[in-house]
């Protein structure tokens, strides 16, 4: 138990702490030297076989080399951590102005977020959704809307008819199969009055078809949503007070509408439904100081038809025209879209674009 035996095995131990260089070389060194088995410790042990008269000088000897160890590991230890905390700090540093995320967010297709908008201010007023078959009958789809065999909207050059086995077997053109792709979503109103207890009270939105060409305007395959409500005593005025409601619930306070007379086979007297011009609110009209490309100036926008249901449809489907009356409207969602949002380009709508649905995001 010499001194310099102590202080050679305090200095091996300062040594080894000084020159590791991470924090795992430094644990290698802290049980090499403070361990169990390390010189001090085991230097420490001897002194219970001293002279009790040596005890004393020894145990102080060891004790201050052990708590010089001791000081220099902690010391050097923290020196370690501090090195290690800068260098990760440069290492995994995060650039914020970065993208937080490279996969993109996704986006529900606006015309299905504003059809179910459409249904939830209709559902509000206590009216159902109801549903169809997009491949329909004539019947559904002509005849029990009164629209005559003769009526233009039945040709083929406004109707997808379906062509069925036989047609193709025979070369037939179709028009004979009595199947059409629903131009409109008329044939769920005809459904619904045939399947529900009156009074009735449905929206009916959906895809429909029509032989046009796909441009700015128009498109083969679009969205529509119809309106009817079939009960004991219902006028003109419960249609109206029923579009100033949409109009106001889809475009805000103060929005109205008027009514154009017009003809529809299926409604009696019938309308054409104009709103008023939601940029403009008809401040536009006579005033060259303040022209709106929306409304081209005229202070309203035409939105669809709609009217008194036709008795001769209330009777198709055994309603008791004496007793029930009705009224319905309808029109396009893509329209209704580009109002809303000033969409100029209804292809822009079907070709998919993530470009064009995505800042529309992920209502629901």
């Amino acid at each position: 138990m010499k001194p310099e035996e102590i202080e050679r095995m305090r200095d091996e131990a300062l040594a080894a702490f000084a020159a590791a260089g991470d924090l795992d070389a430094l644990q290698e060194a802290k049980v090499a030297h403070t361990g169990g088995t390390s010189p001090l410790a085991l230097a420490n042990r001897e002194i219970g076989a001293l002279p009790p008269h040596a005890k004393a000088a020894a145990g102080k000897l060891v004790g201050q080399a052990r708590g010089a160890v001791n000081k220099a590991l902690a010391g050097r230890q923290a020196e370690l951590e501090a090195e290690r905390d800068a260098r990760v700090l440069v290492e995994e540093a995060v650039d914020v102005t970065l993208p937080y995320d490279r996969v993109p967010a996704g986006a529900r297709h606006p015309l299905t977020t504003l059809s179910e908008r459409i249904e939830d201010v209709f559902v509000a007023m206590g009216y159902e959704v109801a549903e169809g078959p997009e491949v329909e009958a004539e019947w559904f789809n002509f005849d029990a809307l009164n629209i005559g065999p003769d009526h233009p909207a039945r040709g083929e050059a406004d109707t997808f008819f379906v062509r069925t086995a036989s047609d193709s077997g025979s070369g037939g053109s179709g028009t004979e199969s009595g199947v059409v792709l629903r131009t409109h979503t008329s044939p769920v109103q005809i459904r619904s009055l045939l399947e529900r207890e009156l009074p009735v009270y449905v929206i009916c939105p959906g895809r429909v078809y029509r032989t046009d060409e796909l441009d700015a305007t128009h498109t083969p395959v679009f969205h529509q949503v119809e309106l009817l409500a079939v009960d004991e005593g219902l006028t003109m005025a419960d249609l109206k007070g029923t579009l100033d409601h949409m109009v106001q619930s889809l475009f805000g306070a103060g929005m109205k509408t008027r009514l154009r007379p017009n003809f529809f086979p299926f409604t009696e007297p019938s309308a054409e439904m104009d709103m008023l011009c939601y940029v403009c609110k008809g401040e536009s009209v006579g005033n060259p100081d303040r022209p709106c490309r929306t409304c081209s100036s005229e202070g309203w926008i035409e939105l669809g038809g709609c009217g008194m249901v036709n008795p001769k449809v209330l009777a198709a489907c055994g309603v008791d025209p004496e007793k029930y009356s009705g009224f319905a409207f309808g029109f396009g969602i893509e329209r209704m879209l580009m109002f809303r949002h000033n969409v100029e380009d209804m292809r822009d709508m079907v070709e998919g674009d993530v470009r064009f649905t995505r800042p529309f995001g992920m209502e629901i």
